[in-house]
């Protein structure tokens, strides 16, 4: 915004999420609707009281189509990861991939198991959404299998894939967040070590108790051997088809854009389901669009694999882009602005600090419902506060990635809470009190900023250095809006 701007006050700014919550527990709670029309309903009264702020409307309808620019890049990917998991059940991939979990992997230790397996290919791709969209499918039929629920796969899924995430060289949010605060990239990752790792471990701790009620009885071996005979049964079960995700993870990890990835995996589970499992064209093509169609008898994994395909998606595209143009007007408007401004004035100590750039990237995300606005719009009104007090940029970018990019899942209508509803199944109410890792590190990073514990201090040297960079960081800040839209999940 330029000084001619018309500014928005604060209680003025609050008025449109106020109303926006209230419509969105009513619809929810009460009439246990979805939070398209609440969240419309947000975008209306943020745009009256933007007009009744010296806001044209073509002001307002240019934020509003700069939101759900924004959102494009994720809802390209959300359509594929629908057409990817329609070629992938149909082409027998993912009940391979269930076939021989469920003989390798214990019902005990199954979520600690699922969670450090997503770690890892998260880590080696740097995305999250890629590993819950391979590896988080089959995770949740084979627990679902075991007779684990599934908000609780959903949780252990979750936890791992952003670990991996958090920490990849690969990830767009780590890159995102060390380039917005100018901290070194390995400097960023590393100063994350201290919050994620202790997460994580909580995480597996927690997740190695709740397996202890999952052990191999007799009635879960059958509930194991019925589901392993129906995959038998219905599809062509070989370890040749495991080599289709490993070559989608190969090319990303060998920096392939998810885009290309994605359609070459959808492409090879289209062929495989046409070539393998005897499917006709039409079959494979119908697939792709209204998802995958079985009927086995058995309602578990019917419930399963009746799913995928583009249509699949459609509920979770229509809420993106709904919530992206409330994100855009209050972004663009000012208003998301004037509220992080308010907070970071009650914030007079660096002890504070922290938790107050934490507790505004939640409330970013939950008001403008996508994680890269959490990461963006903090770093830019946090920097100076940081030089201010003493501190290093790396405290604010891990404050970043621990506020913004770990509790994206627990809005049921940010882009990352849609998107899990849509590929693991799973609504964010019942998965949050499971995803273990996304609401430790946060915690974490809370309790260590008010001890003092791994909070570092710029010497001397470091704050005349901080203090020359500022027209670089006012440069690089210009520039965030293009590098949103490259970015992918």
């Amino acid at each position: 915004m330029n000084n001619n701007t018309p500014k928005i006050p604060f209680a003025m700014a609050m008025l449109p999420i106020i109303l926006m919550v209230g419509a969105m527990l009513v619809t929810i709670v009460i009439f246990e609707g979805s939070p398209h029309i609440p969240l419309a309903f947000g975008t209306t009264v943020a745009a009256l009281v933007a007009w009744k702020h010296g806001y044209k409307w073509q002001q307002i309808e240019d934020s509003i189509y700069s939101g759900i620019k924004l959102a494009l890049p994720a809802v390209v990917i959300i359509m594929l990861v629908g057409v990817a998991i329609g070629a992938w059940i149909g082409g027998g991939i993912v009940a391979s991939m269930i076939y021989y979990g469920l003989q390798i992997l214990s019902p005990s230790l199954f979520l600690v198991s699922i969670t450090l397996i997503c770690a890892v290919v998260s880590i080696a791709i740097g995305s999250s959404w890629s590993t819950m969209g391979t590896i988080g499918i089959a995770g949740m039929g084979i627990g679902i299998s075991m007779g684990i629920p599934a908000p609780m796969v959903a949780g252990a899924v979750i936890s791992g894939s952003y670990f991996g995430d958090k920490l990849s060289p690969l990830s767009d949010t780590t890159n995102l967040a060390a380039g917005l605060t100018g901290t070194d990239l390995f400097e960023h990752i590393k100063h994350m070590l201290y919050t994620t790792i202790p997460g994580l471990l909580i995480a597996l701790a927690v997740y190695w108790y709740l397996g202890l009620s999952f052990g191999a009885s007799a009635s879960e071996f059958e509930n194991i051997a019925t589901t392993m005979a129906i995959l038998q049964d219905n599809f062509v079960i070989s370890p040749w088809l495991l080599l289709i995700p490993v070559f989608v993870i190969v090319l990303v990890t060998r920096k392939v854009p998810a885009l290309p990835a994605l359609i070459v995996g959808i492409s090879l589970g289209f062929l495989s389901q046409v070539f393998i499992q005897g499917g006709s064209v039409a079959d494979a093509v119908k697939a792709l669009q209204a998802g995958f169609s079985i009927e086995t008898g058995n309602e578990m994994v019917d419930g399963l694999f009746n799913r995928g395909g583009l249509e699949s998606m459609m509920y979770t595209v229509s809420m993106t882009i709904v919530a992206m143009t409330l994100g855009g007007v209050l972004e663009n408007t000012g208003m998301l602005k004037a509220i992080v401004a308010k907070i970071l004035s009650k914030s007079r100590s660096a002890k504070s600090l922290i938790p107050t750039t934490i507790a505004s990237c939640f409330m970013t995300n939950a008001t403008c419902s996508e994680q890269y606005i959490s990461v963006v719009v903090p770093s830019r009104m946090f920097a100076g506060a940081y030089k201010e007090r003493g501190l290093h940029s790396k405290n604010l970018s891990r404050a970043l990635e621990d506020g913004g990019t770990l509790t994206s899942v627990f809005i049921p209508w940010n882009t990352c809470g849609v998107f899990i509803l849509a590929t693991l199944g799973v609504h964010a109410l019942e998965y949050a009190p499971y995803a273990v890792l996304n609401f430790a590190v946060p915690l974490l990073s809370i309790l260590f900023a008010l001890t003092g514990f791994s909070i570092v201090k710029l010497n001397s040297s470091e704050q005349v250095a901080a203090g020359a960079d500022d027209v670089t960081t006012t440069t690089t800040s210009t520039e965030e809006p293009g590098m949103m839209q490259k970015a992918g999940h």
